[in-house]
């Protein structure tokens, strides 16, 4: 059983008492490792899944106490001996301070309902390929991706699938780096293949106001943009797999594949609609949960998805049926990410993808067909996850 303890109701604050408590919860961990020894973040760490919130430092070692060091400003010694604030008071200040932050942090990087639970944003571009506005123009778009984002590695499957070369539709991979990018993450590198060909920006955000000048949404990949016209087409990942599936953007594809073929076109909408929202958003709400409650819910959905999967997988090679199809494609970015990122950092822990032979087979099956092991780097994808996903994680 999974538990995350240290829920609480959370009331506004005055912004003093949230620094005060932030600046208290950070001078608490330095003090004598919480008056009994001095904390090494370098011990080996416990693999028990960590509650936020928690008092409990169950990912610290505690080393013996060593007298040569004093450890901070010693304030729990001093709240022991009758000091200025009592340890008990000094304690919840710090911990009500430290959470308050946190959820602020939180609700910048994930919007979050009144639950707790974490509130995927919509996107505001939903133009078509193949539209009078958007004729399927070989060479005439150009596609942002970053390695890190699943949503961008779903767009990539149906280009390496179906074939679609880089002459028909180029993309720029993005670097994962929010100290480069002046709105979100995503900015362009030093080497000639990492920077931008189309505007000569700096960040995604320099895209989004060459395109809309005076923009000020949030600035996502996958990202798909006109060149002709220098306007943005989509950026939804959903409306780019099936648009990519159906449009003829290449005068001769390398393989003739349909993800979407019109007699399974009702087992895959299907199939789509509960990988999305038990997995596919489903690890992302239990990594973005702030509350107990929330956090519940979403593992729930995800364990029960990845159970789902390995019956359906023992009875057919791919989700639906004997072929590959849209609800693989979908299906894949998350399996991909899911013991190496979203098993321990997202708190996913009930299950594991090595555990699950049939689904441990299906993705084995799907790095065979040709080009697809090429649309991730998990090990840069995994660093990009634990040094940039801040407040999950502080870098």
């Amino acid at each position: 059983t999974v538990h995350r303890t240290g829920n609480m109701v959370v009331r506004p604050m005055a912004p003093w008492l949230l620094l005060a408590g932030s600046l208290m919860a950070a001078l608490l961990v330095s003090t004598e490792g919480f008056a009994k020894g001095k904390v090494s973040l370098r011990a080996p760490l416990a693999t028990v899944p960590v509650s936020r919130g928690s008092s409990r430092s169950v990912a610290c070692a505690v080393a013996g106490k060593d007298s040569s060091s004093r450890g901070g400003l010693r304030l729990l010694e001093w709240a022991g001996k009758g000091g200025f604030l009592p340890q008990p008071l000094l304690v919840k200040t710090a911990k009500t301070g430290w959470r308050e932050a946190w959820k602020v942090l939180m609700s910048e990087l994930a919007p979050q309902s009144k639950d707790g639970d974490y509130v995927r944003p919509s996107y505001g571009f939903r133009g078509k390929i193949g539209s009078a506005q958007y004729p399927a123009t070989p060479g005439r778009y150009h596609l942002y991706t970053g390695n890190a984002c699943p949503w961008c590695q779903r767009v990539l499957l149906v280009k390496a699938i179906r074939g679609i070369s880089d002459k028909s539709l180029a993309h720029t991979v993005l670097i994962d780096d929010p100290t480069k990018a002046s709105r979100g993450g995503w900015a362009f590198g030093d080497s000639p293949d990492r920077k931008d060909p189309v505007f000569g920006a700096r960040d995604l955000r320099e895209v989004y106001e060459a395109c809309n000048p005076g923009y000020s949404g949030r600035c996502t990949a996958p990202l798909m943009v006109d060149k002709e016209t220098k306007t943005v087409v989509c950026n939804e990942s959903e409306d780019l797999v099936r648009m990519l599936n159906e449009a003829e953007l290449s005068d001769s594809l390398e393989f003739d594949v349909d993800l979407y073929p019109p007699a399974l076109r009702s087992e895959i909408d299907e199939a789509n609609e509960w990988i999305y929202r038990q997995l596919n958003n489903g690890v992302y709400r239990c990594g973005f949960a702030t509350t107990q409650e929330g956090y519940d819910r979403a593992i729930s959905d995800v364990t029960e998805a990845m159970d789902r999967l390995e019956r359906i997988l023992g009875e057919s090679r791919f989700v639906v049926g004997d072929k590959v199809t849209e609800a693989d494609v979908r299906l894949l970015p998350t399996i991909a990410r899911f013991d190496a990122v979203y098993h321990s950092f997202f708190k996913c822990t009930t299950r594991r993808v090595e555990s699950l032979p049939n689904v441990k087979g299906w993705l084995r099956d799907m790095y065979t067909i040709p080009g697809v092991k090429d649309t991730l780097d998990i090990g840069a994808a995994a660093n990009s996850y634990y040094s940039n996903l801040f407040p999950l994680n502080p870098g």
